[in-house]
């Protein structure tokens, strides 16, 4: 496609740059989709170009590409962020790792010790999840009350292992994102696996912060990094629809 572009591979929010484009696109390449920028594809550090397996995900990241200004703003671009990720050599057993790290401390697995009325919220609420994932994923959960670490069966963390390293590269990548995000690889595989939505997933995965919220009011840097957190759980969301004609395996 002529002369590459060079940008870093996941870079970090402060790191800003001037728009050095006019158009931005998606067009086949290589079985895959490419964005564009005037016509050429920007490359990772370690020259990976910034291709994805199906149109609706090329034209997801060239959307954030698109809506920058006078300056591109790696903040404003996870989807992009992702994507790096996703490409990004050695990417997948660190990955793999971190799901499997979350699930044997999962979050829907330790219910609060009180006040009633929360331990019932999350054991009715949490309970559907873990019925689901146990339905669904084949996955024997053990919830506790407390905090107190109480391992999850050997199989369980072995089954969780195996269906992370059978997704696809961009489909693992917002499973890591996702259970990251929330503290829970089960409500990860539910959202990758479409039981639910991004925000259903987010509103779940804070259930103890809503309820001190309903008690003690709302913190207003709490409700910023609230308001920014669910802004990234409905862009994963729209990251699994995108990859829908490929299959997720996760």
């Amino acid at each position: 496609m002529g002369m590459e572009i060079v940008v870093a591979s996941r870079p970090p929010p402060f790191e800003k740059r001037r728009r050095f484009f006019r158009a931005v696109d998606a067009a086949p390449a290589d079985g895959g989709w490419a964005v564009t920028l005037d016509g050429r594809t920007p490359r990772s550090p370690a020259g990976q170009p910034l291709k994805l397996p199906t149109e609706p995900l090329a034209r997801l990241v060239a959307g954030e590409w698109e809506a920058q200004a006078e300056e591109i703003d790696p903040a404003a671009m996870p989807a992009t962020r992702l994507a790096w990720a996703a490409i990004a050599d050695a990417a997948r057993a660190s990955a793999t790792d971190r799901i499997v790290a979350f699930a044997s401390n999962d979050l829907l697995c330790y219910v609060a010790e009180g006040p009633a009325a929360l331990v019932e919220r999350q054991q009715r609420r949490w309970g559907q999840v873990i019925e689901w994932a146990g339905q669904t994923l084949g996955l024997e959960l053990r919830p506790v009350v407390g905090v107190i670490h109480r391992p999850q069966p050997r199989e369980t963390i072995e089954r969780v292992r195996a269906l992370a390293e059978a997704a696809p590269d961009f489909a693992l990548a917002g499973l890591d994102a996702a259970t990251t995000l929330f503290g829970s690889a089960i409500l990860g595989f539910a959202l990758a696996r479409g039981a639910l939505s991004g925000m259903a997933a987010f509103e779940l995965s804070r259930l103890d912060e809503a309820f001190q919220e309903e008690t003690w009011g709302v913190d207003a840097e709490a409700a910023r990094r609230a308001e920014a957190m669910a802004d990234e759980a409905q862009m994963l969301e729209r990251w699994f629809a995108a990859l829908a004609p490929e299959k997720t395996g996760a």
